[in-house]
């Protein structure tokens, strides 16, 4: 957790007025809510930190020092700047080190169905239930030689140790197919294509012009 640990600052300001503030001076705004008390806190953190611990991994486990007080906390939602992507507030959810948190963990499709297959995947994220301090970054889902028609479901993912499902069991994850053909149109013949028409005037122009 070492390399996880932020100092936040109690923030009593507000508006975006505050948050174009605090960012030019390298802070983003946040709130942490939750905890044993139900208690909000708004506070700000380090930009270039923060962004640094968030960028690969949504579920990212979090120490804060607030005035003094340490603090465990969840990141649970991100807003960002929708052309630039910089993180312009954040949502943070008060935990302790023995608790278990519903938390959606991103899949990674490992190997290669059966030769001539492809995959199609229904779903990018599984619902699961974690430790706080052991929630696994991604989930891995092996495809490694399937067949056509075969399915996985949630229940045929590995879990950690300590990690379980919160979604239904035969839940579909994703299915191994036999790729689509999609049938292109060929022109009549003594057709030309607008395509090759067009390169065959641009042709005739740019003969002209070299001469």
């Amino acid at each position: 957790m070492a390399e996880n640990k932020l100092e936040a600052t109690v923030r009593s300001d507000f508006g975006k007025g505050y948050a174009r503030r605090a960012r030019a001076a390298g802070r983003i705004p946040a709130v942490i809510y939750g905890g044993k008390d139900k208690k909000t806190t708004h506070v700000s953190l380090p930009a270039h930190e923060t962004f640094l611990i968030v960028k690969d991994n949504a579920n990212a486990l979090v120490e804060l020092d607030i005035d003094g007080t340490e603090q465990l906390a969840l990141v649970k939602d991100i807003q960002r700047h929708p052309v630039r992507w910089d993180i312009l507030h954040l949502d943070l959810l008060a935990v302790t080190r023995d608790e278990k948190v519903n938390v959606e963990v991103p899949l990674e499709v490992e190997g290669e169905p059966a030769p001539g297959l492809t995959h199609v995947q229904e779903t990018f994220e599984l619902p699961v239930i974690a430790p706080a301090i052991a929630i696994p970054e991604y989930l891995v889902v092996n495809i490694e030689g399937l067949e056509a028609d075969v399915t996985v479901r949630a229940e045929d993912i590995k879990l950690p140790e300590g990690v379980e499902l919160d979604i239904e069991p035969d839940a579909e994850i994703l299915t191994v197919r036999e790729p689509e053909e999609v049938d292109i149109p060929e022109p009549e013949a003594g057709e030309e294509s607008e395509g090759e028409a067009e390169g065959e005037s641009e042709g005739e122009a740019e003969g002209e012009s070299e001469e």
